[in-house]
């Protein structure tokens, strides 16, 4: 069983009531976080009127399968990296009913990071239906569980901006 942290609950019930006041629904996509944005977002009984589907693409291959993120995308930035996160959040909404996206790529660790692309960086891009979006980058520090739970927490948060 998994334990989420209280504070993280309120801030997922209180997205949920917001998206489902608006008639909002979202998808999420997600590489480094593996499924714990939606694994979250359902932890709320009855999110499934907003919570439309999940997407994890791990590999280049899903995420370009899946989402279709463009080969030459990622390629020439890497998975991790604004372009992909975009294209994920993107992809998310071409590929199902929903209103609002979320994507995460990143290097949760213990390994695989570089100079220029640290282990903890995260990019996130959340995406409304409207054409809105947005982008953010950071580098969490912590072992690979806080970074993934601290991009669940943005993610979160990244979402809220967009249905309020």
């Amino acid at each position: 069983m998994i334990t989420i942290a209280p504070e993280l609950l309120e801030r997922t019930e209180r997205l949920l009531a917001t998206c489902r006041a608006s008639r909002l629904t979202i998808v999420t996509a997600e590489s480094c976080t593996g499924g714990l944005i939606a694994g979250v977002l359902t932890a709320v009984a009855g999110s499934s009127d907003v919570v439309d589907r999940g997407f994890v693409t791990y590999s280049n291959d899903a995420k370009a399968g899946m989402l279709g993120v463009p080969g030459e995308v990622l390629t020439a930035h890497g998975a991790v990296s604004e372009p992909v996160a975009r294209a994920m959040a993107n992809g998310a909404l071409a590929h199902s009913a929903a209103d609002l996206s979320i994507a995460v790529t990143g290097i949760a660790g213990p390994g695989g990071g570089s100079a220029s692309k640290p282990v903890g960086l995260v990019h996130l891009a959340a995406a409304a239906r409207d054409g809105r979006l947005i982008h953010e980058r950071i580098v969490f520090d912590g072992d690979r569980a806080t970074v993934r739970a601290r991009t669940v927490a943005l993610a979160l948060d990244l979402l809220d901006q967009l249905a309020s």
